[in-house]
């Protein structure tokens, strides 16, 4: 028998039990369906936080208070003069810029509108640091830190949802917990971070925000981000800030009272965390296939007991063992490739839905279905069809034809 004949016999097999043909293949569909969406998903999720990396830096270093692991008695506050510190050339070579930063999340309003953001009190070199960019106006200078200006820069989302528009912006005032602040400039959009939106911020001068904003004792910081020569030299600077730092705050012997986050290290939260989600539907899918699988091998032996006459008379008429069982591995073969090509597409449909799920929380991410993974669920799911269909046809095979012919 021709593979040719052996698939036209399939199809008018499957074509004849239309019903029986579609539950048996439903857990195939779920099962391919769960891998397709699991990987769509997966490297949406990757391409995202890689974006975001790019958009913060894959040298920027995050510098706060406290032990975020241990508990720390006697914590010391971060101050200016610890980050004056670490600009020293001498002691931390491989840091390139450091910015002081204090923040509280506080009410902007204008002409009736109201919302709420991220005030952050910074110095002109924050923009290098964060990698900020503007789309109009002009950053914060020496003289607006100098003469604590009452001057912000706003993000696309405070500018939507204050103006409804994101140009032709500077020179209006807003009011920040009530006092008035002229926008010099609106911050280029750069969506999700580790810490939540950077696009709902509005900065002010350094100064500004500690004498009118945000109270905090005269030399405290909330965080301190630095910058790093490179990519490559973030180890080498994350060690020479921690010596720094615990020879400022006179830690010779226990753990350290800051923490120092890199890129990397959200990088890897959100590797583990992505991990246990593709954990979690490789077992779903792993058991719907397994059931899908079993579902097929008991349809086969249905059909085998059903066809015993037909195979005898076959087997009569000069049919060989390798053509029956040809015949049957064809029909479990195509069961599991249908079903792989409705889960495929099922996939791609609950992909899309998640990703527009995301978006609509604020949170994108755009699941990326690649050629790989459509011909890993089209081979995977025919291999189980073989598999789980061996036995059946194997049984079909092997059967005397008398004793086939007999059968009622």
């Amino acid at each position: 028998m021709s593979i040719t004949q052996a698939f036209l016999e399939a199809l008018e097999s499957l074509n004849a039990n239309k019903m029986r043909s579609a539950l048996t293949i439903l857990g195939i569909v779920i099962g391919v369906a769960a891998v397709i969406a699991m990987l769509a998903v997966g490297q949406g999720a990757q391409d995202t936080i890689t974006g975001s990396i790019s958009g913060i830096g894959s040298n920027l270093l995050f510098v706060f208070s406290g032990n975020f692991q241990e508990e720390v008695r006697n914590v010391q506050e971060l101050t200016l003069d610890d980050a004056e510190a670490l600009s020293d050339v001498f002691q931390a070579p491989h840091v390139q810029s450091v910015a002081p930063v204090i923040n509280s999340d506080l009410e902007i309003t204008f002409a009736g509108e109201s919302t709420r953001a991220e005030v952050n009190g910074v110095t002109p070199v924050f923009a290098e640091v964060r990698n900020y960019t503007i789309s109009e106006g002009e950053f914060i200078n020496q003289d607006h830190l100098l003469g604590q200006a009452s001057v912000a820069l706003i993000g696309v989302e405070v500018a939507d949802n204050l103006f409804d528009r994101r140009e032709a912006i500077t020179g209006e005032t807003i009011r920040i917990e009530g006092q008035p602040f002229r926008v010099i400039g609106v911050l280029e959009p750069k969506g999700g971070s580790s810490f939540g939106s950077q696009d709902n911020v509005v900065l002010v001068p350094f100064t500004t925000a500690q004498s009118r904003l945000i109270r905090r004792s005269r030399e405290r910081v909330d965080v301190i981000y630095v910058q790093a020569t490179s990519a490559d030299t973030v180890k080498l600077a994350t060690d020479e800030i921690a010596q720094i730092l615990r020879s400022r705050h006179r830690i010779f012997l226990g753990p350290d009272d800051f923490t120092i986050f890199s890129q990397q290290d959200f990088v890897e939260t959100a590797e583990t965390i992505t991990g246990v989600f593709t954990i979690f539907l490789g077992g779903v899918a792993g058991i719907s296939l397994l059931v899908g699988g079993i579902g097929i091998m008991n349809i086969m032996l249905v059909s085998v007991t059903e066809r015993t006459r037909e195979i005898g008379l076959r087997k009569a008429l000069g049919a060989r063992k390798a053509d029956i069982l040809i015949q049957f591995l064809t029909e479990s073969s195509l069961l599991s490739l249908f079903g792989g090509l409705i889960g495929i597409g099922l996939g791609w449909l609950l992909s899309f839905t998640v990703g527009q799920i995301a978006a609509a929380n604020d949170t994108p991410i755009n699941p990326a279905i690649g050629l790989n993974a459509v011909l890993l669920a089209t081979l995977f799911s025919t291999a189980v069809g073989l598999f789980f269909g061996i036995y059946p046809a194997n049984r079909a095979a092997n059967l005397e034809p008398v004793e086939a012919l007999r059968h009622e």
